[in-house]
């Protein structure tokens, strides 16, 4: 899996070129930032509410079945792979791709994302925290879209840092955010905190989801501050909802 990141390393120039296009960072939006969800805590109803159940799995994917493809051309899924089978579908209301999962741990240097557990680990995310900094990619669960190019420009879809995604791995469903931007030819990344919310393989170097992870990232759906994952997983289910006819 590292073959993937070993490009993104290769690329740091490109890659952070076309990053800069876009937004490079968010602007806090109030004096003090909105405390993290903790990585073990998911968002929940009160007690007593009456509320249908949670989008499932399955209600997603009736709706990303058939591809409508967007992108120029389509996108390999590791460095070393010489096909390009991805390709980037699009409807009223979101874009998705269905590809593997590889790690991102770049961004604030933690206990498990490091240069010693990690030995492509970069120290810096494309979007920032309100406060200006990385983002943790040990807690806060999100995609990485490929840099603007040739194939498939992510800004001219409605998305920036923020933007939110609903992940499906194995029928389970999470709601991420977009957090960092990759090698312009490649697609199919997460954050350490996403693979584990899945149940897959976090590790930086041997993890990863070889296939069958789909992502369906939701137009003009930019929350702040970008690091709430409270935030995220209640926009994430109300424009789940919306996407699945339940809204």
């Amino acid at each position: 899996m590292r073959t993937r990141t070993f490009a993104l390393t290769a690329v740091t120039t490109v890659a952070c070129g076309a990053a800069l296009l876009g937004p490079a960072a968010l602007p806090a939006t109030a004096d003090v930032p909105v405390p993290d969800t903790p990585p073990d805590t998911r968002v929940g109803h009160a007690p007593g509410d009456v509320q249908d159940p949670t989008v499932s799995a399955e209600e997603l994917l009736a709706e990303v079945r058939s591809c409508r493809q967007i992108s120029r051309g389509k996108y390999r899924t590791d460095a070393n792979r010489s096909k390009a089978t991805v390709p980037v579908c699009g409807t009223t209301d979101a874009v998705f791709w269905k590809a593997d999962m590889d790690i991102d741990c770049d961004g604030r240097r933690t206990k498990v994302c490091n240069t010693t557990s990690d030995p492509y680990f970069q120290p810096q995310t494309a979007f920032q925290t309100s406060r200006g900094k990385p983002l943790d990619s040990a807690r806060l669960p999100f995609v990485v879209v490929p840099a603007p190019g040739r194939i498939w420009d992510y800004r001219k879809s409605g998305l920036t840092g923020g933007s939110v995604v609903a992940v499906i791995h194995k029928g389970e469903v999470r709601y991420a955010v977009i957090g960092d931007t990759g090698p312009a030819g490649i697609i199919g990344e997460g954050s350490y905190a996403l693979a584990q919310e899945l149940s897959i393989d976090p590790h930086p170097t041997t993890g990863g989801a070889a296939s069958g992870v789909t992502y369906i990232a939701f137009k003009d759906s930019r929350i702040s501050p970008i690091e709430s994952r409270a935030k995220a997983e209640r926009r994430g289910e109300a424009l789940a909802r919306a996407f699945v006819g339940r809204g």
